[in-house]
């Protein structure tokens, strides 16, 4: 199952745009975002894809709006047979990651992987900053591929 990754849109709604055409294409079952949508009407163009979202609130996102979208700061849920965990910020996490198999997170701005404790870390870059970048994470494979954007 491919999961598109993405983080620090900040309303880029051209570049969610484009993700979203890349994801029909690819078929991706969902699509993940990791916080500082920056506005609704961003949240509502991933939605308007039709793609299951599963999004944690950022940093930037101030509008009241936004937190009864996403209430969570860290989520943990199962899709395709992992374990999977999203948090805006890594550094303020305060859960239990080992028991995950793979942790997404924003906020830095810098495409990461790495492993830390046994568990897979991966940040997709920012689709809204001066380098774009997303991921897609493959479940069955274990794998992630950065793409940016020109």
């Amino acid at each position: 199952m491919k999961i598109v990754v993405i983080s620090d849109s900040h309303g880029n709604i051209a570049n969610l745009k484009y993700v979203l055409g890349f994801a029909k294409k690819i078929k991706a079952e969902a699509i993940i975002h990791c916080g500082d949508w920056d506005n609704l009407a961003a949240v509502d163009t991933v939605l308007s894809a039709r793609i299951p979202l599963h999004s944690v609130v950022g940093n930037a996102d101030v509008d009241p709006e936004m937190g009864k979208r996403f209430d969570e700061k860290f989520l943990k849920f199962e899709i395709g047979g992992r374990k999977i965990g999203i948090v805006h910020d890594f550094k303020h996490i305060s859960h239990n990651i080992q028991s995950l198999n793979i942790l997404f997170c924003g906020h830095r701005h810098f495409k990461m992987e790495k492993i830390i404790n046994g568990v897979k870390v991966i940040a997709p870059g920012a689709l809204g900053g001066p380098k774009p970048s997303f991921a897609v994470y493959d479940t069955g494979t274990n794998r992630v591929e950065f793409f940016e954007l020109k």
